[in-house]
């Protein structure tokens, strides 16, 4: 069976637009406020061992933030509308084509059709043992996309947690695992 699945910049940019929708200029302000507040947090944290970062998700998140503020501005919008945002419509056409190419490459195939994947993107933090508490090194945080916090919780320790791994080498367990994208009450 395919799967489609949602990429992490889409559901960064479906949640900020699916978010903004109805907001006026000084609460869209408010969000691009909190956005760079969060990238430049974000910035002076170590770098996480995958692409898939705070630092990417928090810049992410900023630019569609700032976009929409300048869109507003521009066309003078006493309301955020994504109907009247092209590259909201630009997104959301780019997604369903996508999405479009899956199923003909699944009938193609002779597959049933693509299953909507409902992946989110997880952050996991991790904690010392109680062996290495005196460690200097920060507390390792990575983000991974998974159907469930569990799910992420076992890719993480699949990964990172044999032999040689970075949780076994500094002598951490997983202490945490928060759903980021989207963001819980976010439905899209």
């Amino acid at each position: 069976m395919l799967i489609y699945e949602y990429l992490p910049h889409e559901l960064a940019q479906l949640g900020v637009v699916a978010k903004a929708d109805g907001f006026d200029r000084h609460q869209v302000a408010a969000q691009v406020r909190l956005a760079q507040e969060r990238a430049g947090r974000a910035r002076v944290c170590p770098a996480e061992p995958h692409h898939l970062s705070e630092l990417f998700i928090a810049e992410l998140r900023r630019l569609q933030w700032e976009r929409i503020a300048a869109l507003m501005d521009r066309e003078r919008m006493a309301a955020y509308a994504p109907c009247r945002d092209s590259r909201a419509v630009r997104y959301e056409q780019q997604r369903l084509q996508r999405l479009m190419r899956d199923v003909a490459e699944a009938e193609r195939s002779g597959v049933e059709g693509p299953e909507i994947s409902r992946h989110r993107v997880y952050r996991i933090d991790a904690r010392p043992t109680a062996g290495c508490s005196g460690s200097d090194m920060p507390a390792p945080a990575m983000h991974l996309m998974a159907a469930s916090a569990g799910e992420a919780a076992e890719r993480a320790w699949a990964v990172h947690g044999r032999d040689g791994g970075l949780y076994q080498r500094g002598g951490y367990r997983i202490a945490s695992v928060t759903q980021i994208l989207p963001e819980p009450g976010e439905l899209f």
